[in-house]
């Protein structure tokens, strides 16, 4: 899902220049993030909360480290939940870890959810490298989110740089 298609661009980390932040607002996804470098685009089917939906995709590598912010409409408040639970347990499960409880967090625009959370996950990459991973899930309306920074090392400022800078826009 999309913690697989974050894990596929840590190996690019190690070309990656310094950290360069940038504003960002990917196109319909009425959110702007604070990247550290120019993050691409893509989209893919994928199951989520029991359904097919279109998760969008926009990550890059920098510093060693791999930035992502991922959305899908799921167009149903009720699965929200569920979505959310299934975002953080991917990322966790990918990593061959479990997840921390996480942290109750205030994304600024975003709708109010028991589930909007910040967690950290440490576990390893498929070739056994250990890796570290700052996860925060969130709503739109019926929009889920989920931005990532994932890298060996994660320096605490550059996490939460990128994590603390995310807005929901109008």
């Amino acid at each position: 899902m999309l913690s697989a298609a974050v894990l596929m661009l840590v190996p690019m980390a190690a070309c990656a220049p310094a950290l360069d932040w940038r504003e960002v607002r990917p196109q319909q996804a009425h959110v702007q993030a604070l990247f550290p470098c120019r993050p691409s685009t893509q989209s893919r089917t994928v199951k989520l909360a029991a359904q097919s939906v279109t998760l969008h995709l926009h990550a890059c590598s920098a510093g060693g480290q791999t930035w992502a912010l991922a959305h899908a409409d799921l167009g149903d408040p009720t699965l929200l939940t569920a979505a959310l639970d299934e975002l953080v347990a991917s990322a966790a499960s990918n990593l061959g870890a479990k997840a921390d409880a996480g942290q109750p967090l205030q994304v600024p625009g975003a709708t109010p959810h028991a589930g909007t959370r910040r967690v950290r996950i440490v576990g390893q990459l498929p070739d056994g490298q250990a890796v570290q991973e700052q996860v925060v899930v969130f709503t739109r309306g019926t929009v889920v989110y989920q931005a990532t920074a994932l890298g060996a090392v994660l320096p605490e400022d550059a996490a939460q740089t990128f994590l603390t800078s995310l807005r929901v826009l109008p």
